[in-house]
């Protein structure tokens, strides 16, 4: 009986993908479509759908690849493709593998330097406002071109000629190439570090946009827009246009325009001395004819001709205010004078021996009224107490008695005022001046109103 083999999907997976492989009609397959689902994480990678009307595939393009293209893909984008088919592992999808893209319709370099232009622009690096004047007298001119080339012979000759005292410094650097856009930068900071420089030109002559591509690049823009000094671009011919000559303050059409517009002529610069010379003389004799009228008219003038004239009114006046000012001193050194004597009095009157001598007087004077009050007081309570104490002898219980007259008060201690109180066998209590005496009634013996039995 024979034994059935099944195969691991992961082994299925890598026939499949070693089938592709090996296929060369898979291998460098030129294929179009749109792109969607575009994603461009850190690493550098493009990760992609590439569709038409009816299906779609997976594809990538890895950074080693990726880092030649000329423009930035985007979803939408009608490309072109060649790409390896194969299998990726881990999913079992097939999906190309993209080594070079296109744009379908459009060059990569003018999509690229549209896609640079439209971002540069957006941030603000073009903007008029940020342009600057070029000095109108440059001393030292700084040039940033190929040292082998007619960029800089037609600058020099042409500065040379029509400002022979300016003076051009030559950085030279490569203009096209893979090391073009790296050498420009390097050139860019070894000017910048010139602190002599007035002005800078960067050009190259006429080229292909891939002769001039370097000029598009995005450091180079920047690097030009941050130049301490203003910057003239002058790359290529006329029709010419590169990123390089927006961020420039200037753009020149040609490296001999560049020139012209870098230098006033020396001709020109003559003529305008000579011009400025003669304002200045006219302008120097007429400031002296004015000086003169001027000083003819106040010699003229009263006050050099007759000084004493001006100076009478003045001392005149000098002298009022002198008999002025001694009047009023007076008046003020007698009113001070016065107040002097008014305050000496009121301080004899204030003086605090008298005050002391006037309230001690007082002082006695109240003690003596006190101790009058005192005894006049003392004497009329005594008096006032004496007959109190007469009138309390006069009427007290005790001196009644003492006159042969007693209380008598039942057993409850209450003083008895009638007979009614009492009847036969209560015992009574008889309160003498000396002693008291417990009764006992015996009987009672009425009386009338008159006292009669």
């Amino acid at each position: 009986m024979s034994t059935l083999r099944y195969l691991t999907v992961s082994a299925l997976t890598k026939y499949i993908k070693r089938k592709f492989d090996a296929d060369p009609h898979l291998s460098g397959v030129l294929i179009k479509g749109e792109i969607s689902n575009l994603k461009q994480p850190s690493s550098g990678h493009v990760y992609f759908t590439l569709k038409d009307q009816k299906t779609r595939i997976s594809a990538v393009m890895f950074s080693s690849a990726a880092g030649s293209l000329k423009f930035k893909p985007e979803n939408g984008m009608e490309v072109m493709l060649q790409a390896d088919v194969s299998v990726f592992e881990s999913s079992g999808q097939y999906q190309l593998y993209v080594k070079k893209m296109e744009p379908d319709g459009i060059g990569a370099l003018y999509l690229a330097y549209e896609q640079l232009k439209e971002k540069l622009q957006n941030e603000g690096l073009f903007d008029q406002s940020k342009k600057r004047s070029l000095p109108p007298y440059p001393e030292h001119i700084g040039v940033i071109t190929s040292p082998s080339g007619a960029v800089i012979k037609d600058i020099m000759t042409t500065a040379q000629r029509r400002y022979p005292i300016a003076s051009i410094r030559l950085y030279p650097c490569s203009v096209q190439g893979e090391n073009a856009v790296p050498s420009i930068i390097k050139a860019l900071q070894t000017a910048s570090e010139d602190s002599s420089l007035d002005l800078l030109i960067i050009g190259r002559g006429g080229g292909s946009i891939e002769e001039l591509w370097a000029f598009n690049d995005e450091q180079v823009a920047r690097a030009i827009a941050s130049f301490p000094v203003p910057v003239i671009s002058a790359v290529g011919h006329e029709t010419d246009v590169t990123i390089a000559d927006f961020a420039a303050d200037l753009r020149a059409p040609t490296p001999t325009a560049a020139a012209e517009i870098a230098v006033p002529h020396i001709e020109e610069v003559r003529e305008r001395i000579m011009s400025l010379q003669i304002r200045a003389g006219r302008a120097v004799t007429q400031q002296l004819q004015y000086k003169k009228q001027q000083l003819k008219k106040q010699a003229d003038s009263i006050v050099f001709r007759r000084p004493g004239k001006l100076i009478e009114p003045h001392a005149q006046l000098l002298d009022r205010l002198n008999e002025r000012l001694y009047r009023e001193s007076a008046m003020i050194v007698q009113k001070a004078e016065i107040k002097r004597e008014r305050i000496h009095e009121r301080l004899i009157r204030l003086n605090p021996g008298s005050q002391i001598e006037r309230k001690k007087n007082s002082l006695e004077r109240l003690i003596d009224r006190l101790e009058n009050t005192a005894a006049k007081k003392v004497n009329s309570d005594r008096q006032r107490f004496i007959q109190a104490a007469a009138s309390l002898e006069a009427l007290s219980p005790l001196k009644i008695m003492n006159r042969g007259y007693s209380l008598v008060f039942n057993e409850s201690n209450e003083l008895i005022k009638s007979s009614n109180q009492v009847k036969n066998g209560d015992k009574i209590k008889v309160s003498l001046q000396t002693a008291d005496l417990i009764c006992s009634v015996e009987e009672k013996l009425e009386r009338d109103q008159n006292g009669e039995n």
